[in-house]
């Protein structure tokens, strides 16, 4: 695993860290005196009003909660408080670089841009009125303040313009993403979401036809069709006036499922609501129907080797099942998988019994996972599969079952002989903060404690985990 650096300087980089050298050579000794001392007095004050001012915006409320803000982001915005006020020429390339890591972060967890440019505007307003009531109005405050304001929006130009690149990057793999889609057989796919529908719905016949128990019966949401919906189909199909439609049927199919099975209404209004859920469900088939005529036979976007989907699709999923379980309240879960003793199978047996090893994990990866879940070659003999609408138990089992499932089954060799494998497996549950590498961190410190415990197990992520040497950062997008 190789370290996390920050993106490669571009021209526009070269020429904000020029600008940046040429203001703070500019604003001489006493100017750099003023601010240096107001990083001693004011920066802790300041950040704790920086978030004071994004917490009153409903967005910001709805990505960040106050526990992440005191513990995580303070600190860090009092940390970039003091790097811009004790800024000098030779700090500015870090600065530069500095910026557009926050930038990237600020993309990836969907932070409006005007939300950090308001708070740093009302920042260094504040900043203004604390250099006055420091050093009086001479030269070097005034020189103070032109330096501060340059810093800043020199600051801001760099951050904005990393965000601006990351989301166009993002963009652009989100509609990848819904062209090469996540069906890899079209024709297959429709027949099968077909029968998942058609199944509940004549499971629901049976158990009012026969008046058994229908209790726990499950809602046509939390079906094997309503959860591939939700989270494979509709970024699959993208968003469209059909897809909004399939959801808002699906609720109301939902509602008048709760009132038939638990109202108090007689015989004949029982049928009438019954037909009405099947109008429902009709009208869902048909316009399943048209989405799948629209997309015709995708097949790229893969991995060549295995077939499973290609990790650059990874942070276009994260991103949008941390929005769904931030909606919905819901939770999901990483396993991040490393083949045991890869590079042994490699050097003892060749590289074609290495691949062999590797298709034969998909295909478990594949079969014993579910239609709503997403499994994705991670690279080199890393697969990661994202489990959704899932708490900590059912991880745990679903994450048991596969690392117990490839130990048991071992792979056929072109010589006719087998060979026993085994993987190490790291799970962490989305814990609602809103930057999907997070998650991935998580993940990754989980599968490398392990391999530290002997491989051939499932270790569940939690705070006292060390976090993995060199982790390997998802591909920005």
């Amino acid at each position: 695993m190789t370290h996390v650096h920050p993106p490669p300087a571009d021209h526009d980089s070269h020429g904000l860290a020029a600008d940046w050298r040429r203001s703070l050579r500019d604003a001489g000794p006493g100017a750099a005196q003023v601010l240096a001392a107001l990083a001693d007095t004011d920066a802790a004050a300041m950040a704790v009003h920086f978030y004071q001012v994004m917490m009153d915006d409903t967005r910001a409320a709805r990505l960040l909660s106050h526990e992440q803000v005191r513990t995580r982001l303070q600190p860090a915005m009092q940390r970039w408080v003091i790097g811009l006020l004790r800024a000098t020429p030779d700090d500015v390339d870090a600065l530069v670089a500095a910026q557009r890591v926050i930038g990237d972060v600020h993309a990836r967890v969907g932070i409006p841009v005007d939300l950090v440019t308001r708070g740093t505007r009302v920042l260094k307003q504040r900043l203004f009125h604390a250099i006055a009531a420091q050093a009086g109005h001479g030269q070097a405050t005034h020189a103070a303040i032109a330096s501060l304001t340059a810093s800043f929006d020199i600051a801001l130009e760099g951050m904005t313009l990393a965000y601006s690149n990351a989301r166009e990057r993002s963009s652009r793999t989100d509609a990848a993403y819904r062209l090469f889609s996540l069906v890899q057989n079209v024709g297959t796919e429709r027949e099968r979401q077909r029968a998942l529908l058609l199944d509940w719905e004549n499971t629901l016949l049976y158990a009012l036809a026969s008046q058994c128990d229908t209790a726990g019966f499950q809602s046509l949401t939390g079906s094997e069709f309503g959860l591939w919906f939700t989270h494979k189909g509709v970024p699959s199909f993208g968003e469209s006036a059909e897809t909004r439609q399939i959801c808002a049927l699906i609720e109301e199919v939902d509602g008048a499922l709760r009132q038939t099975l638990h109202g108090e209404s007689d015989a004949r209004a029982r049928a009438a609501q019954l037909q009405d859920i099947r109008g429902r469900v009709s009208q869902i088939r048909s316009l399943l129907g048209m989405l799948f005529e629209r997309i015709g036979e995708l097949d790229a976007g893969c991995d060549t080797l295995t077939n499973l989907l290609n990790r650059r699709f990874l942070p276009t999923v994260l991103r949008r099942e941390i929005d769904l379980a931030a909606r919905s309240q819901g939770s999901f879960a990483v396993l991040l998988l490393d083949l045991d003793h890869f590079k042994a199978i490699n050097d003892a047996h060749g590289h074609e019994a290495g691949d062999r090893a590797l298709q034969h994990v998909a295909g478990i990866l594949g079969q014993f996972t579910r239609g709503s879940d997403y499994v994705f070659r991670y690279g080199g003999e890393e697969f990661v599969v994202v489990l959704v609408a899932v708490d900590e138990p059912q991880a745990m089992v679903i994450a048991n079952s596969l690392c117990r499932r490839v130990a048991e089954s071992p792979v056929a060799l072109a010589t006719g002989g087998s060979l026993d494998i085994t993987t190490s497996i790291g799970v962490a549950l989305y814990d609602g903060h809103p930057d999907y590498e997070r998650v991935m961190a998580r993940a990754d410190a989980a599968m490398y404690q392990a391999k530290k415990r002997g491989r051939n197990r499932v270790v569940l992520a939690d705070g006292s985990l060390p976090e993995a040497p060199g982790r390997i950062a998802l591909q920005r997008g």
